[in-house]
């Protein structure tokens, strides 16, 4: 915008000008009498009935135009010097008619310029007054001329066509100014509204998180935005000429626009243009029809990523909310039938009415599961309760072996205290130490050694803390870093969403679920869960 600003601020205001330029009129006239008047072609003014009147008219009437020449250019006193420098115009038109009575019609007719100039710029009642003060003056030249006994240089025809045409010319300037005027105040309403929606799309586009870059046929940039430059590696910006070239800051990306302009497709692998910054997604589209310059767009892959995992996100809500009735049919039905069975007097022996109460367990559990998976997908609220951490993991653990072989792998509780109160959903609990030790007896595990499993219930600076261990290889950093991560996953098999499920249930109950390194080998997840008086009643 600077450019634009600093040709606007060296453009004089139109009032100005017009002042200057009447002052050179003025001169111009004044120079041309007065050099007539003291040079040897005096004659051509014809005889002159009053000669010194002529004289001092002429010298004085030329010093008046030099100074408002000079001082006649203020905006300030615009009315004042108008006024004042087309009174004393009739004054001196006047007196010189009178004393050079054969250009006495060449000296009105030159005042008619000045009764015009004073209409544009000056309101239509201070015009009109000059014009009448201009017939007036006429008249009175006149009269004058009848009284001293000479013949009168002006027919009574010429007299009433200066009169008038002193009039008109009046009203029809002010008229022609008032819409040049509004005209100019209109342009520069929307010249204003140009450079301030210039203005809002040069910030909108500096500021977009999308790159912006424009290229033209050589493969020079000649525009490119903030995140553009940071994209490219270019943390100060710089223009187009200061840049160097497409080919030499992006290799790759000039090639896929070299190709994109020879009419292929675009690619849709991202690509890296400097270290240390993300990999971009470059869209290209012509800036005009029959224009060798381009836009290119490159799109931050994170960005879109996130965009399609939420959307992702959203449609597995749905899905889930779809399978809910499907999910809970059979359910229900596996649960009567259990009960059935259990009412019945058949001779059903310890063993089996034990497998029967782990079906009816472990189906009260799925639909447990469904719900949970259900409040996440629409965002419900946890419902937590006062429940003691010990007893609840106790009976976890006891659950876990019961309703799952574990002919090699164990499960095991390290509990240090008689009781840990704790405020949370047990469901939702359930359902986190369900995820959380699956997960360790998946991957934590050496080769074909047994898996080993260790839930500590104990306390961390004063709030409670459960840790799910294992004695497996670990996790590495670089793995680390994306455990919580929708859809990541490691696994072939796997869905990528039972730790991220369990740290959204662990956030909705105000808890929070970390990966802890183990030094000495295996993986360690810590959940941390508020105590009953660190939370609200609401």
């Amino acid at each position: 915008m600077a450019p634009t600003t600093s040709l606007i601020d060296r453009i004089e205001s139109i009032p100005r000008r017009e002042l200057y330029f009447f002052a050179l009129y003025r001169l111009l006239i004044a120079t041309a009498i007065a050099g007539l008047m003291f040079s040897p072609m005096a004659d051509l003014l014809g005889q002159a009935d009053h000669p010194e009147l002529a004289a001092y008219v002429s010298g004085g009437y030329w010093l008046f135009s030099v100074l408002m020449l000079l001082l006649g250019r203020s905006e300030r006193w615009l009315r004042q010097f108008v006024l004042v420098g087309v009174s004393l115009d009739i004054v001196a038109a006047s007196l010189l008619a009178h004393a050079l009575p054969g250009a006495s019609a060449g000296i009105s007719m030159s005042l008619l310029f000045n009764i015009a100039a004073a209409a544009t710029m000056l309101p239509f009642p201070m015009a009109l007054g000059l014009a009448l003060g201009a017939s007036v003056a006429t008249v009175a030249e006149y009269l004058w001329k009848l009284l001293e006994g000479g013949a009168p240089t002006r027919t009574l025809a010429e007299l009433a066509m200066f009169t008038t045409s002193y009039l008109a010319l009046a009203f029809i300037s002010s008229q022609v100014a008032k819409r040049a005027r509004h005209s100019q105040q209109l342009a520069n309403q929307r010249g204003d509204e140009v450079a301030n929606l210039y203005q809002i799309n040069e910030l909108i586009i500096r500021r977009m998180r999308t790159g912006v870059m424009v290229v033209d046929g050589q493969n020079r940039i000649t525009l490119v935005n903030e995140a553009a430059s940071a994209l490219l590696g270019d943390h100060e910006g710089g223009t187009g000429d200061e840049r160097p070239g497409l080919t030499r800051t992006a290799p790759e990306l000039a090639r896929r626009l070299h190709r994109w302009r020879t009419g292929g497709t675009q690619e849709e692998t991202p690509l890296m243009l400097s270290p240390d910054q993300p990999e971009v997604q470059p869209r290209f589209a012509r800036l005009l029809a029959g224009s060798d310059l381009t836009l290119v767009f490159l799109d931050d892959s994170s960005v879109v990523s996130k965009r399609a995992e939420s959307l992702t996100l959203s449609t597995l809500g749905r899905f889930s909310a779809s399978l809910a009735h499907e999910i809970r049919n059979p359910l229900a039905a596996i649960n009567y039938a259990v009960q059935l069975l259990e009412e019945e007097d058949g001779n059903f022996s310890d063993s089996d009415r034990r497998l029967l109460q782990i079906i009816h367990q472990q189906c009260q559990r799925t639909n447990g599961i469904v719900e949970s998976v259900l409040g996440l997908a629409r965002r419900e609220r946890a419902n937590p309760e006062n429940v003691d951490l010990v007893a609840l993991v106790r009976r976890f653990v006891l659950e876990y072996k019961q309703g799952l072989s574990l002919e090699t792998d164990s499960v095991e509780s390290i509990i240090s205290e008689t009781s840990v109160a704790v405020m949370v959903d047990p469901r939702h609990l359930h359902q986190v130490l369900t995820a959380l030790v699956h997960n360790a007896l998946k991957y934590g595990r050496i080769g074909e050694q047994p898996a080993r499993v260790r839930i500590r219930v104990g306390r961390l600076q004063g709030s409670p803390v459960v840790d799910v261990m294992d004695r497996g290889p670990g996790i590495p950093d670089a793995v680390s870093a994306q455990l919580f991560n929708p859809f990541f996953t490691t696994s072939e098999h796997g869905t990528g969403l039972g730790l991220y499920i369990a740290r959204e249930l662990c956030r909705a109950n105000q808890a929070r679920l970390e990966y802890v390194p183990v030094p000495a080998g295996g993986a360690c997840f810590r959940l941390i869960l508020p105590a009953p008086h660190t939370l609200s009643s609401g």
